[in-house]
């Protein structure tokens, strides 16, 4: 195993690889019940989707750490699984409806054109296109996000609903000078006070230096959340079925023919888009905080080997009937945890497979316990902010915008998408004003694509 592995190698052993690959599964196994109550509502059932999601999550985050040796976890993302889900259902209103399985469809050619972006090095020319500073941007942003995500699932964080004057569902309004949508939520509810907990104990073991703090954090605070009446043992396991009834998966329900008649050519370039920022996002950040950038060339060649594993995960994931299968930002808390190797994402991906038998006792860890996990790991990240040339506005004002757009706007996409588009434009103004303090800032070609079709895609393309 340390041979295969290379454990030796990148500072690591056995126990504190699959002590990572354990705080990664529980810091992302929300998705197993989450992503199934998105996709039900669009037409999937929900046994076939929970099957899909935990096979898919299994399988690739298992490929991941055998082919690549990369400490990196797949499942079906939020965001493009709500995407999914929203297009199915407002298509209903329309004369040309589209059926979730032209959906799966959809996510299955987008999966196929990525293929076709790696195996060409498209994909991995980002790698070299990028400025480190934006790379970093990208790492701090993502540690944004995950906290937000773990604030606002929690109930830490509360969003307001309701103003002066209410706003109907898909519109929006300005704010006006005494309104706020960010709250603090009510510390005296269950869920808040033992994501809090969870955060201090997590914290005090972290100072302490205790090996597996934010998973035994998790476990405590799940232990708490059960003495204190805040998860129901009796409720969750009654009538829960142990062994999956594989009949029920939804696989290979593609329907080519209804794709080419309603023409979801919008929808298709859009899975591709976000998901290619959300996964170049993902895994340069998570490359990064695991130390495998600083050799840029061993850097870029680990990154591409799992953006194949990626690609092919998209179209795997919708052959086994779920929405798009994306490398997991939660990948960060167990490369926090010291996951540095492919031993940790096989972990991972066994307890994902295993879970297929355990479901009723995963529904037990309240996700207070994840959330605080989660809010740790935003700190984890935020230490890329100190590699940011925040001197130089031409990388500054670019980096500061991809940090802020992506847990404001709750997308990983758009804060990139901004950060690229101000990189070009202000380079090349300093460059032929010479007004900056530098002569010369490199743009790369594939930058000036990657700008314009940023700018068509805001411009042009509905769903974003």
């Amino acid at each position: 195993m340390d041979r295969f592995f290379r454990l030796k190698e990148n500072g690591t052993n056995v126990r504190t690889e699959i002590m990572a690959g354990l705080t990664t599964f529980m810091t992302m196994a929300y998705i197993l019940a989450v992503n199934p109550s998105i996709l039900s509502p669009a037409g999937l059932s929900w046994d076939s989707v929970f099957l899909a999601t935990a096979l898919a999550a299994g399988i690739f985050t298992i490929a991941m750490g055998l082919f690549v040796n990369f400490p990196v976890a797949l499942a079906p993302g939020m965001g493009l699984n709500a995407y999914f889900a929203a297009t199915v259902l407002a298509s209903q209103a329309t004369g040309t409806p589209i059926s979730p399985a032209m959906a799966l469809t959809a996510v299955f050619i987008s999966g196929i054109i990525f293929l076709i972006l790696t195996v060409t090095q498209v994909r991995q020319m980002l790698i070299v296109a990028v400025p480190d500073s934006l790379k970093h941007a990208i790492t701090v942003g993502i540690g944004l996000f995950i906290t937000i995500i773990g604030l606002k699932n929690s109930g830490l964080l509360a969003v307001s609903v309701e103003t002066l004057n209410p706003v109907e569902s898909g519109t929006y309004t300005t704010l006006l000078g005494f309104e706020t949508v960010f709250h603090m939520g009510d510390l005296r509810t269950m869920d808040v006070w033992l994501t809090v907990l969870g955060i201090l104990l997590i914290a005090v073991m972290m100072v302490l230096r205790v090996p597996g703090a934010i998973l035994f954090g998790i476990l405590a605070t799940t232990v708490v959340a059960i003495i204190a009446g805040g998860v129901d043992v009796g409720a969750t396991l009654s009538g829960q079925t142990w062994v999956p009834d594989f009949g029920e998966l939804n696989f290979w329900a593609f329907d080519f023919a209804g794709v080419i008649e309603v023409g979801l050519i919008t929808v298709i370039l859009t899975f591709t888009f976000v998901e290619l920022f959300d996964t170049f996002g993902t895994l340069v950040g998570t490359a990064t905080r695991a130390g495998f950038m600083k050799d840029k060339d061993k850097g870029k060649k680990k990154v591409g080997k799992a953006m194949l594993v990626d690609a092919i995960g998209v179209s795997g994931g919708a052959m086994l009937g779920t929405s798009t299968v994306t490398a997991y930002v939660e990948s960060s808390s167990g490369i926090a945890q010291g996951g540095r190797t492919g031993l940790t994402a096989v972990t991972t991906g066994v307890c994902f497979l295993l879970a297929l038998f355990l479901a009723p006792l995963i529904a037990l860890i309240p996700g207070s316990a994840t959330a605080a996990a989660l809010i740790i790991v935003g700190v984890l990240m935020m230490q890329s902010v100190k590699e940011i040339d925040f001197g130089d506005m031409v990388y500054a004002i670019p980096s500061f915008l991809t940090i802020a757009l992506m847990p404001f706007t709750y997308n990983i996409a758009n804060g990139i998408s901004f950060g690229i588009v101000f990189y070009v434009v202000l380079a090349v103004v300093a460059n032929l004003t010479g007004k900056a303090d530098k002569a010369k800032y490199p743009v790369h070609p594939l930058m000036w694509i990657l700008a314009i079709l940023i700018v068509a895609r805001y411009l042009f393309m509905e769903g974003h």
